[in-house]
C-alpha cells in the first residue's frame, strides 16, 4: 500500500454526500438506511452517522474515526451500528478504499431468498462485479455479520446479506458503488431470465475464461468464478423466417409462424379470400371484432 493516494478529507465528504444522494434516488434505501464510508489514511475513514436519511446529509453529519473504533471527529450524531462491517471489509482487504451497504430491492430480494448471484450468462457483471455470494444471516448491528462476511472480502467485490441486504466495496467509493449499481442491475436481468422469461444461455467455460483474462487485465483480481457450461448455446443468430437473413428452411423447421387463420376471433362472416372480399363482408368481419373485442 506504499504511495497510495488517499482522497483529501474534503474529497472523502463529498463523495460520501454524493454516493448518498445517489443510492436515495435510485431508491437503493429507504427512510435512514444504508451506510457509506471512504478511508482517507491507513486506518481512517469517514462515514456516515445513525438515523440520518442518506438523500438529505450534509458534511457537518459525518463522523471521522479510526479503524479500531475511536471517533476522531463527529457532531452531535454518532457513527451507525453497522460500521463494524466496514471497518471489518477495510482491515481483511487493505486495498479497499470504499464501502457501500444499501438496500436495493431486487438485491434484497435475492438476499431474502438465500440466493447467490453467480450464473455466467451477463459479461459486463462477470467482468467488473464477478460472482456474489449470499451469506447466512445474522443480526443488523451485530458482531455476527463482520465474521459473516470476512471470509470473502479478498476474493469477492461485493456479498448480499441473508435476509438484510446488499455490501460492496472497492479501490474507491465511486467503485463501490458502480459494484452496488451493477448487483441490482445483475440482480434484475437474472430474475427475468430465471423467473419471467425462463430461459438463458449460460456462458461456456471457454468463454468464461475470456472474460476471466479481460477482467485480470483491468487489474480487478477478485470477483469469483461462476459456473459455466461445458459447450456454448449462444453461437447461433435468431432471425425471423422472413428476413432477409434468415437462416435456410432446413435449419428453421422447428419455427411456427403465426397463420391468420389459426386464432378463433369469433367471427360468423366469411373470411376475405386472398383476392379481396366485398366491402359488405368486409364491414361484417369489423363489426363482427368490434362486438366480440367490446363483450372482453
Amino acid at each position: 500500500m506504499a504511495g497510495v493516494q488517499f482522497p483529501t478529507d474534503h474529497e472523502a465528504k463529498q463523495l460520501i454526500l454524493e454516493v448518498g444522494r445517489r443510492m436515495y434516488t435510485k431508491n437503493f434505501v429507504a427512510a435512514n438506511d444504508g451506510n457509506i464510508s471512504c478511508k482517507v489514511d491507513h486506518d481512517i475513514i469517514w462515514t456516515t452517522p445513525t438515523g440520518v436519511s442518506k438523500g438529505f446529509m450534509d458534511e457537518d453529519m459525518l463522523v471521522k474515526m479510526r479503524l479500531d473504533g475511536t471517533v476522531l471527529s463527529a457532531g452531535a450524531l454518532k457513527p451507525s451500528s453497522e460500521v463494524k462491517m466496514h471497518i471489518r471489509v477495510y482491515k481483511e482487504n487493505p486495498e479497499v478504499m470504499g464501502v457501500t451497504h444499501a438496500h436495493p430491492p431486487l438485491c434484497t430480494s435475492f438476499a431474502i431468498a438465500g440466493i447467490g448471484l453467480d450464473k455466467a450468462i451477463y459479461p459486463e457483471a462477470l467482468v467488473n462485479l464477478g460472482t456474489v455470494p449470499c451469506v447466512h444471516y445474522e443480526t443488523p448491528g451485530s458482531q455476527g455479520i463482520p465474521d459473516s462476511i470476512a471470509p470473502y472480502c479478498k476474493d469477492y467485490n461485493a456479498v448480499l446479506l441473508g435476509n438484510h441486504g446488499a455490501l460492496s466495496w472497492g479501490k474507491s467509493l465511486m467503485d463501490a458503488f458502480f459494484r452496488l449499481e451493477a448487483m441490482e442491475h445483475y440482480a434484475l436481468v437474472l430474475m427475468y431470465t430465471g423467473n419471467i422469461i425462463g430461459k438463458a444461455n449460460v456462458l461456456s467455460c471457454d468463454q468464461v475464461q475470456e472474460l476471466l483474462d479481460i477482467r485480470k487485465s483491468l487489474g480487478i483480481n477478485a470477483g469469483g468464478v461462476p459456473p459455466c457450461a461445458a459447450k456454448p448455446s449462444n453461437l447461433k443468430d435468431v432471425v425471423a423466417p422472413h428476413s432477409p437473413v434468415a437462416q435456410p428452411v432446413e435449419e428453421r423447421k422447428e419455427l411456427k409462424t403465426y397463420q391468420p387463420g389459426s386464432i378463433d376471433c369469433g367471427c360468423a362472416a366469411s373470411p376475405v379470400s386472398s383476392g379481396g372480399g366485398s366491402v359488405s363482408d368486409i364491414e361484417q368481419i369489423t363489426q363482427a371484432v368490434l362486438k366480440r373485442l367490446s363483450s372482453l
